[in-house]
């Protein structure tokens, strides 16, 4: 089977994109299609598959699947260049509209220069704080800031919330130090988090500045991940080492973005998109 695909990266968070707006595919083959055009020795090479689909709630949709074959729930970065690629593509009309994810709707602006998207702005929403939604075992209702968290012998302080996927942050004082492989995978399968979890280490370089590494939940080490510096600043809030409706820039592997959670409660990541390659995969 050819299926037309896209390759697009977020500061270096690539996925394989698919305009299901103009073809179709079988629901059953999407979580084998996701990890074979994933591998970098026999497929494209990618952090995951991304489905850009006609939405009955939105102007478009998206749907993302880890490289393991598993479906998220979003993707900050997949978002950005589904937006780009949405109105480059004539699929929205608009340069603000709305795209319908797995967590709900989310609002996107893209910024123009001579007709071609070179910065968009996500409106992620409100973060859930309470365990429960993270989800994350223990008391339901609690709130988990600079909370204890032993692993592998080691005592680490957690703290963890959903941005419609759950996230755990660590704080460090030298991000270069971060245990990102040693404790990465061990984190995310850890059994306090019963659906997984992406795990984040930040180092809080001033009150406007944070460096930020990810292990991501299904995928291992990425260059960047957009709910990820969305959940690192509210997290950094949280624990009194940023301050509320300020932007601040997240240093990522791949690059930067820059985040504000307002007094309203919703948190805004504004950053780059951009296309590296199209062409016909032959899935068999």
């Amino acid at each position: 089977m050819e299926i037309p695909f896209i390759k697009m990266h977020g500061l270096g968070n690539n996925y394989i994109y698919l305009d299901l707006c103009n073809f179709q595919l079988e629901e059953e083959i999407l979580p084998d299609l996701a990890r074979k055009v994933s591998n970098v020795n026999t497929g494209i090479g990618s952090d995951g598959l991304i489905l850009i689909h006609p939405s009955e709630t939105a102007h478009v949709g998206m749907r993302i699947f880890n490289k393991d074959g598993s479906e998220g729930m979003s993707c900050g970065n997949g978002l950005r260049c589904t937006a780009k690629y949405a109105f480059e593509a004539g699929l929205v009309k608009e340069q603000r509209f709305f795209i319908e994810t797995k967590a709900g709707n989310v609002d996107a602006d893209v910024q123009l220069s001579n007709d071609v998207v070179e910065e968009i702005t996500i409106n992620m929403g409100k973060p859930s704080l309470n365990r429960s939604s993270i989800p994350m075992l223990g008391d339901e209702q609690h709130q988990v800031v600079n909370e204890i968290f032993k692993v592998d012998g080691k005592e680490l302080r957690v703290t963890a919330l959903s941005m419609g996927n759950p996230h755990a942050v660590f704080f460090v004082e030298d991000i270069e130090k971060a245990p990102l492989y040693e404790l990465g995978e061990t984190i995310e399968k850890d059994a306090r988090f019963p659906e997984r979890v992406n795990v984040e280490f930040v180092e809080v370089v001033n009150n406007k500045e944070l460096n930020f590494r990810v292990w991501e939940r299904g995928s291992g080490v990425t260059q960047a991940c957009g709910t990820g510096a969305c959940a690192a600043v509210v997290a950094a809030i949280l624990n009194n080492r940023t301050t509320k409706n300020e932007t601040i820039t997240v240093h990522l592997s791949g690059g930067d973005l820059f985040i504000k959670w307002d007094n309203e409660g919703n948190v805004w990541m504004t950053g780059g998109a951009d296309i590296i390659a199209k062409g016909v995969y032959q899935y068999a």
